[in-house]
């Protein structure tokens, strides 16, 4: 697996409050471990949030003798959800801070998918899939049909999410597993992608950029034209 990963504030924010991570090399008893986190939180808050989540999820893994994906993962998570919890309890002005997460691991044939809040994974191959699953207000009106899937990008507190790290403990998170193809590309993104360029543009992008580095550049330039209203974070990777 070849991986690459790019964050950039946008054309609206003042501060870059997503973190993103890329390894394609062992981490602890991963083979390999892809990371984005959009953080959430005032002045600084929210900037520290995403990155000193994935650090305490990098020192869990490092020292677990825990060797199966899905409960290394899951435990991982679990504790930097923890860590997070007691330092914004320790320091008032951190007080409501907080970050999605979605982190994967490919595992022999096997993408091992972990996610709270909304940045996403998609897989890219000869069409573009979602794996994970919002947790976010406007995804539930539409599972319970308040909200057409349409009307969503316009909707007033499309913004509002319903999980995240530093909340509560325990966090819930959503595990997903798909069995992969050689050629396989695998998109982790946040929010700041996905509201300013629409899936099947994604899927064009990625598909006419003939390396990875220069497909997730032109994905981040696409969103910064299409009005760059949030911090943009894309990590992709290819199955070789």
């Amino acid at each position: 697996m070849k991986a690459y990963s790019i964050t950039d504030i946008g054309k609206k924010r003042s501060m870059n409050q997503d973190y993103v991570y890329a390894s394609d090399q062992p981490v602890g008893n991963l083979k390999n471990l892809l990371i984005v986190a959009d953080g959430m939180g005032g002045h600084n808050a929210g900037d520290l949030a995403s990155r000193y989540t994935v650090q305490e999820m990098l020192a869990y893994i490092k020292e677990s003798e825990e060797d199966r994906p899905v409960p290394l993962l899951s435990m991982a998570i679990h504790h930097a959800n923890e860590q997070v919890l007691e330092k914004a309890e320790s320091e008032k002005e951190l007080e409501g801070m907080g970050t999605t997460l979605v982190a994967a691991t490919v595992q022999d044939e096997y993408l091992y998918v972990a996610n709270v809040g909304d940045s996403r994974l998609y897989l890219i191959d000869d069409g573009i899939e979602q794996i994970t699953h919002d947790h976010s207000l406007v995804e539930e009106m539409i599972r319970i049909g308040e909200l057409q899937r349409k009307d969503a990008k316009n909707y007033p507190d499309r913004n509002v999410i319903t999980r995240a790290i530093g909340v509560r403990v325990p966090v819930r998170v959503d595990f997903f597993d798909v069995k992969l193809e050689h050629g396989d590309k695998i998109l982790l993104c946040s929010d700041g992608l996905t509201n300013m360029v629409e899936d099947e543009e994604i899927l064009e992008i990625v598909r006419k950029n003939s390396s990875i580095e220069e497909a997730a550049g032109a994905l981040v330039d696409t969103a910064n034209k299409n009005g760059g209203k949030d911090n943009i974070s894309v990590v992709l990777a290819e199955i070789e």
